[in-house]
């Protein structure tokens, strides 16, 4: 299998060290090409061992897949610039936010396409990735996208449309959890912590808490640690005052409506 990326930002790096470090590429396998950054790809090149497109774009030719990995407003220039040396058989997988997959059909011709959404702990293997492809994409082929897909993380098979919400909840969802413990860390902070020891203790709460949510309800969870009238029924008190499950819909509700005003911005 052999695959190309174009667009070399932190989505493909992270891809990348994820197949890797699971062994499912070898690094000569894998191919980097961008718009015009040379040290970006001479950075991953010799930071994984893997190959930079030459001018000829014969990687291309040999590419079974073919990963879009770049800003919505750049694929319509990448797929022009890319579409001639593709093969029928090429399959593109496209990680870009909103885009759908007429689109890029539209600027591709009629191949292969899937998108798919992971998220940035594609990097420790842990990504969440909702997964959708046109009917292009043969039984084989799925099968080996899930392959890739399942050496980052957990695979979500979803219908094109539901691709927001996956965007908005598991592709953008990691930065609203990183957005939690800085607030953890500065309320603790304002209780006397010291920065190190608030910092310290806000990272094993979630550690530990990312486990126990494999093993049972969340409801449920939430339920056993909070004891009527004790600590935690006041500070869930105190969130509920605050409105804390109407401003998370809220906030996924907003990158879900962003996603697809992307997709109408470069439909």
């Amino acid at each position: 299998m052999k695959i190309v990326c174009v667009g070399a930002g932190s989505m493909a790096e992270s891809m990348i060290h994820g197949w890797i470090n699971k062994r499912i590429m070898q690094p000569e396998d894998i191919s980097v090409m961008n718009k015009s950054d040379l040290a970006r790809l001479q950075f991953l090149r010799d930071e994984y061992g893997v190959n930079i497109v030459e001018r000829e774009k014969t990687e291309l030719r040999q590419a079974d897949f073919v990963l879009l990995a770049m800003k919505p407003k750049d694929v319509a220039a990448a797929v022009g610039a890319i579409r001639d040396h593709l093969t029928a058989d090429t399959v593109i997988l496209s990680v870009v936010a909103g885009v759908s997959i007429k689109t890029i059909q539209k600027h591709a011709g009629l191949l292969p396409i899937a998108r798919a959404m992971p998220n940035t702990s594609a990097r420790i293997g842990k990504s969440a990735t909702g997964v959708a492809w046109s009917q292009q994409v043969t039984t084989g082929k799925q099968h080996e996208l899930r392959t890739l897909l399942s050496s980052i993380g957990g695979v979500t098979v979803v219908k094109e449309q539901q691709l927001h919400a996956v965007t908005a909840v598991a592709g953008s969802g990691p930065a609203y959890v990183y957005y939690m413990a800085e607030a953890m860390v500065d309320a603790a902070v304002a209780q006397g912590l010291s920065l190190a020891d608030a910092t310290k203790l806000v990272r094993q709460t979630f550690d530990g808490a990312a486990d126990m949510l494999q093993q049972s309800d969340f409801g449920e969870l939430r339920q056993k640690v909070t004891s009527p009238n004790g600590t935690t029924a006041a500070g869930i008190a105190a969130l509920e005052s605050l409105q804390f499950k109407e401003t998370v819909n809220a906030c996924v509700k907003a990158a879900a409506d962003r996603s697809q005003e992307l997709g109408r911005e470069f439909d």
